[in-house]
């Protein structure tokens, strides 16, 4: 898939934002808790409540890492006992206290519940019910202050999940989206509510729909590092907050109307089911001139394309017509994806002079009249 970040793209001034990142390594071992601790100079704690844990992030043990290897199996013939007996007794639906977890960043490490935690993998659980005490990093690094403010932005407005943007500096924006709309459900509903009410019907009435169009159209799948949120973001801000008239990628404004609470009233009335993606049909026709001698081969080599629909040899200046039909995101555009299909497919051909491309403008198809004789 060709980058949308073209010339001929509206948002092209924020490429640096969305230049590709480097992966982290995944073959690292994970460090003992106190060395984490350490190394974060995690030592200030906050109460987190209790909540399901997926249990990919529990990786590490406070003080009983001897007792379990890096799976996490109990070693000895007693605790390989007990764990039979959790095994078996949760298998059948018994419920057990939520374990105890310590929680630096995104990492867990069990302080108690070792074995509770050992028979819901075993048993191939998502996530185990756990009570967290967060300990939060005060090392100043970039990676540390973008964690602060990804935690205080959802703290602050009580949110079920944090939002995962991967600049630092970038909330506040969201904050600001907010504040906008907590003024206009005041001024619309004629009563005062809290920035936390605010915060809530922003979270599932505009943040969460635009986030399943924006998953739904797996464009993120472009840009290596970065997230559905940072997409969100960088999408509502070009839309809601620039509204510069552009004359490429225009299909956007069906789908996203250009003002936040027009695009918050279009999606109320759909259900999640009915979300459209982020995806147009662009149709064009193309006019080959061609050397006769590989006419032939090159009909055949049309019709073996996917995209191609229609494909006929005519007499005249023009020796080939081609209708193609295209699928892009509504953040391309029409000329950039027919400019890299025809120069990676047909103008790459043998016995190929020339090509222009033909974008329909208003278009109109009369239907077949089967009532005639």
């Amino acid at each position: 898939m060709a980058t949308i970040f073209s010339k001929f793209n509206p948002f092209s001034r924020l490429i640096p934002f969305f230049k590709k990142q480097e992966e982290p390594s995944t073959n690292e071992p994970i460090a003992h808790f106190e060395e984490v601790r350490e190394k974060e100079k995690a030592f200030t704690s906050v109460k987190r409540g209790t909540r399901n844990v997926p249990l990919d992030q529990i990786v590490g043990s406070v003080g009983r890492y001897h007792d379990f290897d890096s799976k996490f199996i109990p070693k000895g013939y007693g605790s390989d006992e007990r764990l039979r007996k959790l095994t078996t007794e949760m298998s059948r639906g018994k419920s057990f206290p939520p374990i105890s977890l310590y929680q630096i960043k995104d990492n867990y490490y069990i302080l108690d519940g070792h074995h509770r935690f050992a028979a819901a993998k075993k048993l191939g659980h998502d996530s185990i019910r756990a009570g967290i005490l967060e300990l939060l990093p005060s090392e100043d690094t970039l990676e540390n202050r973008l964690y602060m403010e990804k935690i205080e932005f959802r703290d602050q407005y009580r949110l079920p999940k944090t939002v995962e943007l991967t600049e630092p500096g970038q909330y506040e924006l969201l904050a600001e989206q907010i504040d906008e709309h907590h003024q206009y459900l005041e001024k619309n509903g004629k009563k005062r509510i809290s920035k936390i009410e605010a915060a809530a019907d922003w979270y599932k009435t505009i943040y969460l729909p635009l986030k399943k169009l924006i998953s739904n159209s797996n464009l993120v799948d472009s840009f290596t590092g970065r997230t559905v949120d940072d997409l969100y973001l960088y999408i509502s801000l070009h839309q809601w907050k620039e509204g510069k008239t552009r004359q490429y990628g225009i299909g956007i404004d069906q789908l996203i109307p250009k003002e936040m609470e027009a695009f918050r009233e279009k999606m109320a009335v759909q259900s999640k089911h009915e979300y459209p993606d982020m995806k147009s049909e662009i149709t064009a026709f193309i006019l080959m001139n061609v050397e006769g001698r590989y006419e032939d081969r090159i009909m055949d080599q049309l019709f073996d394309l996917e995209e191609v629909r229609e494909a006929h040899s005519v007499h005249g200046t023009i020796d080939i017509i081609v209708k193609i039909q295209l699928t892009r995101n509504l953040l391309a555009s029409d000329a950039e994806l027919i400019s890299q299909f025809i120069h990676t497919t047909m103008r790459q051909w043998n016995g190929v002079v020339s090509t222009q491309t033909l974008i329909p403008g208003l278009s109109q198809v009369k239907k077949d009249d089967h009532s005639l004789p």
